[in-house]
């Protein structure tokens, strides 16, 4: 029995890995790079010209209904995706990067991070652009702007199948998996009672709805987040005289001009970009579904923010990460991996005990990517149809797949996470690269109008070509600004 069991598994990453091979070496690494230039060159560079402005737009409140109910902010959606983005890819990812593809994975994290910030721009810009109105939430995302601004509703439903999938399932058993990795590390606790313990606590969350989501998420994304960067960015001080060395390891070997470990150039360019995906997610199509529920008076407002998102993601954090592990030797040694080789690295530099905070760290950054990932397959699960039971039955689904990831082997869900999230992206940086120049348009008008007025109100007949819109009508908006 275990013998067939171990062929069947054996066969599954067999088809894993070719088609994954296929899709990243030939299709996803032209797109995410040639449509990162493109969206940068035809916006004018907006995630590096209207930088400051990020900040400016998240800290705004939400705006309030007639009934007076508040809406979920910018800063909320903000935290939705965050908590989506900000997990395993940023202290488990980072460490599988660079032990299979070398000090060189680093730049190309960098480089996708910061063309697929402009990527970010255009997707989350066309989500709020046709979000529709749920009761007192807004929906979007993708399989939203597939089905009306394209007209095809089977593609919307394709895609909308896909993330749920991905998000979900797939993506919650990476979660769990290096949760349970990291606490059998750490304290040796068994990877079953890990699972059951986050399944169940998952799904008391799963059955409180978007505005218990946005609420965890928001304050579990900062704290945990500033914690370890506190850490991460304290070594880099400590040891900032070799910093110079490490940055130019990582360029060098992201050129294949020094080899430390993994396959060369071809080695650090895949894994820099699929990890790099994984973790900030620009152009998967996943976070439009978080800048979708911002209730703001311009898309724009949401493609700026979730901008800002990939650079805290991939830039900030990661290459913490990233830091903590070249300036020591561990990556090189091939006796751990994954979320191992970061715990080991952070325990070499401020001691033992590093290994149990890094645990309780990465509970807190992956189970919040369990909840934003378990919304964004929600929330296209009522795009394909409303029913309280599909909707029950995906929560507990989610819930047992969370429960098997923590048992499931490491390289599988990895592998299978690269093959679900290319499909994803493959299919939305199609559309993007069609409706791109509609977001373009909302670019412009908000623009023009933050050169008049210090509030920018979106109205959809302002834009030429833009049809098929639910909220943007301009009556709702015109009574804010008042």
């Amino acid at each position: 029995m275990n013998g067939e069991g171990n062929s069947f598994v054996g066969a599954i990453e067999w088809i894993v890995d070719g088609a994954n091979d296929i899709l990243w070496t030939y299709v996803l690494i032209a797109l995410l790079i040639g449509l990162g230039i493109y969206f940068t060159i035809r916006s004018n560079f907006v995630q590096f010209r209207l930088f400051g402005e990020m900040f400016k737009v998240i800290t705004e409140k939400s705006t309030i209904s007639k009934e007076g109910k508040r809406g979920v902010s910018s800063f909320q959606a903000f935290c939705i995706s965050t908590a989506s983005r900000v997990g395993t890819g940023n202290l488990a990812g980072v460490a599988l990067a660079v032990s299979l593809g070398g000090p060189g994975a680093v730049f190309w994290m960098w480089l996708i991070a910061l063309l697929g910030a402009a990527t970010a721009f255009i997707e989350s810009t066309l989500a709020q652009v046709y979000k529709v109105k749920d009761g007192e939430n807004f929906r979007g995302g993708p399989a939203y702007y597939m089905e009306k601004a394209l007209k095809a509703r089977w593609l919307g439903i394709s895609f909308a199948i896909l993330i749920t999938l991905c998000f979900g399932f797939i993506f919650n058993m990476v979660q769990a998996n290096t949760i349970s990795h990291a606490f059998e590390n750490a304290y040796g606790v068994n990877r079953a009672v890990v699972g059951a313990v986050l399944a169940l606590l998952a799904g008391l969350i799963f059955f409180g709805g978007v505005q218990r989501i946005a609420k965890v998420t928001q304050v579990i994304v900062p704290v945990m987040a500033v914690i370890y960067l506190v850490f991460a960015l304290g070594i880099s001080i400590v040891n900032i005289t070799e910093l110079p060395a490490v940055i130019s390891l990582i360029i060098a070997n992201a050129f294949g001009l020094e080899e430390v470990v993994g396959g060369g150039l071809g080695a650090a360019l895949m894994q820099g970009i699929r990890r790099g995906l994984f973790s900030n997610e620009a152009g998967m199509g996943s976070v439009p579904n978080a800048a979708a529920t911002a209730d703001v008076k311009h898309p724009a407002k949401q493609g700026l923010v979730q901008s800002l998102g990939v650079f805290v993601d991939t830039l900030v954090i990661c290459t913490a990460t990233a830091f903590v592990i070249l300036l020591t030797d561990v990556y090189t040694l091939g006796e751990e991996e994954g979320i191992a080789i970061t715990q080991m690295a952070l325990s070499e530099h401020i001691g033992g005990w590093a290994v149990s905070f890094l645990a309780i760290a990465i509970l807190l950054f992956a189970f919040s990517s369990i909840v934003g990932n378990y919304y964004y397959g929600e929330t296209n699960m009522e795009f394909v149809k409303k029913n309280k039971f599909l909707i029950n039955f995906y929560r507990f689904a989610v819930m047992g797949m969370v429960f098997l990831g923590a048992l499931a082997e490491l390289s599988l869900v990895w592998n299978m996470a690269d093959l679900f999230m290319g499909l994803m992206a493959v299919m939305n940086l199609a559309v993007i690269a069609i409706l791109g120049k509609l977001a373009l348009k909302v670019l412009k008008d908000y623009q023009e109008q933050r050169k008049t007025q210090s509030e920018p109100v979106f109205r959809a007949d302002r834009i030429e070509g833009l049809t098929s819109t639910e909220c943007w009508d301009g009556e709702e908006e015109q009574r804010q600004a008042k």
